[in-house]
């Protein structure tokens, strides 16, 4: 955990708060590929007790899939920051789109520029299990080099230079896991109700197209993640406005 003493020198603004939000490939299972049919089948076969089950393997698809950056793709970058050193502001700004790999280069592009004045921190709640690694998996799916900050394959665990607020919340013990809701209940940090959460994400996306609508939940969740890291930070704060930047 860092310090009051480093949070509070020039270093404050590398910390880029990060949420994403990811879908299956493809709507339905059948739009797969027949070779990705088969390890999909290959790989809930652990899972489901009928996993020849064709209607079985259609619904873990839509229910799962987005879970799996071989199996699904990012639609939604949620990024925030602190405006200044007391913390009272955080700036929100979010990419979303159906390309992703349009997506992943415009974000990245932002990452770069951020780069030639600071050293980038991210931070977010379990994104050193999934959210970079996601990122750095569909890059490189696409084609995409990846920027310094992301350059984490040679990085040991204890190395890594990312903040995780679940593993701030796990005090060694590595097997415990918390939703980012109930942390934030805990901890007693307000959050912005939603109309959905992550299990709806994917049905807005095909159902309903509404990527303005996974967009602010996104954003939600990062703003909430910003706030439970500065409880677990010990940093006092008593409001922390939201700014939305285009």
């Amino acid at each position: 955990m860092l310090s009051q003493k480093k949070l509070n020198d020039n270093n404050f603004h590398k910390l880029l708060i990060i949420d994403i939000e990811t879908v299956p490939l493809y709507r339905d299972f059948e739009q797969l590929e027949i070779p990705y049919r088969e390890q999909w089948k290959h790989k809930m076969s652990r899972h489901l007790e009928h996993p020849d089950d064709e209607r079985l393997l259609a619904d873990s698809f839509r229910e799962r899939a987005g879970i799996f950056a071989e199996f699904g793709k990012i639609i939604c970058i949620g990024l925030g920051y602190f405006e200044n050193s007391e913390y009272t502001a955080v700036r929100l700004k979010h990419f979303s789109g159906d390309d992703e790999k349009r997506l992943l280069e415009d974000f990245f592009q932002l990452l770069r520029k951020t780069e030639q004045q600071a050293e980038i921190r991210f931070c977010g709640h379990n994104i050193k299990e999934f959210d970079l690694a996601y990122i750095c998996r569909r890059a490189t799916i696409h084609g995409l080099s990846l920027p310094v900050c992301l350059q984490l394959t040679h990085f040991k665990p204890w190395q890594h230079p990312h903040i995780d607020t679940l593993e701030l919340w796990r005090f060694g013990d590595y097997k415990h896991y918390i939703t980012l809701e109930l942390l934030a209940l805990c901890l007693g940090v307000p959050t912005s109700k939603s109309d959905i959460s992550g299990k709806d994400v994917a049905g807005v996306y095909y159902g309903e197209g509404d990527l303005k609508r996974i967009a602010e939940y996104c954003l939600r969740d990062v703003f909430t993640t910003a706030l439970v890291y500065l409880r677990l930070s010990r940093i006092p704060y008593t409001t922390v406005n939201a700014i939305f930047v285009d």
